[in-house]
């Protein structure tokens, strides 16, 4: 469902999709451009290929095993021509081209997964949250080896995509291998995907955290409220904010664009390189920082790719913010959707992104600042110790203020960091940067 009264003038100049390798129930967001966008200059048709194209056409309809007619022929061929040029270029017939420009309303049918391609294996790149396979305990890393019983290893992502979409209700089996471990089932239902792109709260008094699951067209929006809203629940300037991007797969340029813009006063965001035209664009900071540049950590894994990326290399370069986790996924390319005739469109890659400081992310990824690996917490058995407030007849407080004795500090209320390793620390790091900064 995408509406085009809802895009950005830039939007409707050029469709800049960078979202993960290839969605199943949530291709990120596109924008959509003229078909005319492309270039215009045209080489001599290649006549001797063109013959050779011809006579094996000819030769498949008459001698294949079974009938096939020329709109078939033609359109694997056009998909063929698309899918070897690099991973994210792909022809989208009507079914596709719909579930993509869907993808930027934030609600679709599916199991809330972003997939790609490793070594013939159907690879997870990130679960969505709040979505059946984040519910059923699907990670990041791990790979779908068979789909309700059917081997992926040979399957093109299509035909693999293809087989997991469905009814919603239905049940679908996945068969899956974690860091090289015996293959385990995992069934889940396929349900309407509402993504939710923008998630805050306060982790405790001073400390904002935003967490953003995915770069739709209003993403921007968004945070701009989510760093209102935090500041008005902590009834004060904050003292630090963490942005979390673990498992975000990517997707609408100019939203990780608004999202740099509400963090830093000046300065570039991020530039893009290409052959046609219209995709050399460069994006700078507006001055309208909206986080009162108090000290900030941004939290990455190999789940955070594209726009995500865009975010965090922005942050980095420009001194913003402390990067903290493991290395990211590594897509640098831009796509553009080009929409041709009867619904059908091509998404081609026509650009690298670049960092402010020249750094292309593609097939590298954004290395953070401080590298903290995902780890179980375990809570101890705190056995307190005895204080001076339990001695009979001790002196009060000369100050005033009440007693603390042993166990006056009740139980506190469960929070996000608890039981997430990466996430404490990285508030550990916020108190230190926020005392250090004088907050």
């Amino acid at each position: 469902m995408l509406h085009l009264s809802r895009l950005t003038s830039l939007a409707l100049t050029i469709a800049l999709v960078i979202g993960a390798p290839l969605a199943f129930a949530a291709q990120p967001a596109p924008t959509v451009a003229p078909a005319g966008t492309a270039a215009t200059t045209k080489a001599p048709l290649p006549l001797d290929e063109l013959r050779t194209f011809a006579e094996v056409m000819d030769r498949i309809k008459a001698a294949y095993v079974e009938p096939v007619d020329d709109k078939t022929l033609l359109e694997n061929a056009i998909k063929g021509m698309l899918s070897n040029l690099d991973p994210h270029s792909a022809y989208l017939g009507p079914e596709d081209f719909a579930e993509l420009q869907e993808s930027t309303s934030g609600e679709f049918g599916g199991l809330g997964i972003e997939v790609g391609s490793e070594d013939g294996f159907i690879k997870v790149v990130s679960p969505i949250d709040d979505t059946p396979a984040s519910k059923a305990g699907i990670q990041a890393g791990d790979f779908i080896v068979k789909i309700n019983g059917q081997p992926t290893r040979g399957q093109t992502m299509t035909e693999a995509v293809d087989k997991m979409r469905g009814k919603i209700g239905e049940k679908i089996t996945l068969t899956l291998v974690r860091d090289g471990g015996t293959p385990f089932d995992v069934t889940l239902s396929r349900a309407i995907i509402q993504v939710k792109s923008v998630k805050a709260q306060l982790l405790e008094s001073g400390y904002g955290y935003i967490r953003i699951t995915q770069f739709q067209v209003k993403t921007g929006e968004e945070v701009s409220k989510a760093l209102a809203k935090l500041r008005k629940d902590n009834g004060k300037k904050l003292n630090g904010i963490i942005l979390d991007l673990r498992n975000n797969p990517g997707g609408v340029l100019q939203a990780a664009v608004e999202v740099v813009d509400h963090f830093i006063t000046k300065g570039l965001i991020v530039y893009t390189k290409g052959r046609i035209a219209n995709s050399e664009l460069r994006f700078s900071a507006t001055g309208k920082d909206e986080s009162e540049a108090v000290p900030m950590v941004v939290l990455i894994n190999g789940g955070s790719a594209s726009a995500s990326e865009i975010v965090a290399g922005a942050l980095q370069d420009q001194k913003r913010a402390v990067v903290m986790g493991t290395t990211s996924f590594g897509k640098g390319s831009v796509q553009t959707v080009l929409p041709l005739n009867n619904d059908r469109a091509l998404k081609i890659t026509t650009a690298l992104y670049f960092t402010p400081n020249g750094r292309s992310i593609q097939a590298q990824g954004i290395v953070p600042d401080i590298e903290v690996r995902k780890a179980k917490i375990t809570s101890e058995q705190d056995s307190e110790y005895f204080k001076e407030a339990d001695l009979q007849g001790h002196l009060g407080n000369g100050n005033g203020g009440a007693d603390k004795p042993s166990g006056s500090g009740g139980k506190a209320k469960a929070m996000p960091q608890d039981d997430d390793y990466q996430l404490a620390q990285a508030l550990s790091l916020l108190k230190g940067l926020s005392i250090t900064s004088g907050r």
